[in-house]
């Protein structure tokens, strides 16, 4: 599955803030450094200079596909760079993918490469207990943390409960 467009999204925070009582304290230079910042309000001129990036970029991706896929792409096909997802069967008859494969077949088909070495490092025994009782902890703490934000929430009546 893929897709031709650009996508950004984020969150807005500052009724929840408002709600409990958190003031934002943001020091920046630059008129635009603290641009969509999630914890202030939107400003009309900041999303107007995003949504010119996006289509910035939205403009150089559909260039860099077309250059990339030549004549084998059928470029008149509705909808093509609106972001909808085309899966292989449908990538490979519009031109957008030559066919389906795994980086062993391309290795092996386009490159010529009979052999492939792995390079990845693989992790010695104190290294994967290290990382397990890491995620074990962290799993531990994150779940605390979750229950007392959301009893905090509770309490002040957030949630509306």
């Amino acid at each position: 599955m893929g897709s031709i467009g650009v996508t950004a999204a984020g969150f807005g925070f500052v009724g929840a803030m408002e709600k409990l009582g958190v003031e934002r304290r943001n020091y920046t230079s630059g008129e635009h450094k603290s641009l969509l910042d999630p914890y202030s309000p939107q400003k009309p001129d900041e999303v107007e200079l995003w949504n010119d990036q996006m289509r910035l970029t939205h403009e150089k991706f559909i260039e860099a596909v077309k250059s990339g896929r030549g004549e084998r792409l059928r470029a008149d096909t509705p909808n093509l760079f609106s972001g909808l997802l085309w899966n292989a069967k449908e990538a490979k008859a519009i031109g957008l993918i030559d066919g389906v494969g795994s980086i062993e077949t391309v290795a092996r088909d386009v490159i010529q490469a009979e052999h492939l070495k792995e390079f990845n490092e693989e992790p010695n025994p104190l290294s994967r207990l290290a990382d397990r009782l890491g995620a074990s902890i962290g799993a531990g703490f994150a779940g605390g943390a979750v229950q007392s934000v959301l009893e905090a929430f509770k309490s002040q009546k957030v949630l509306g409960q």
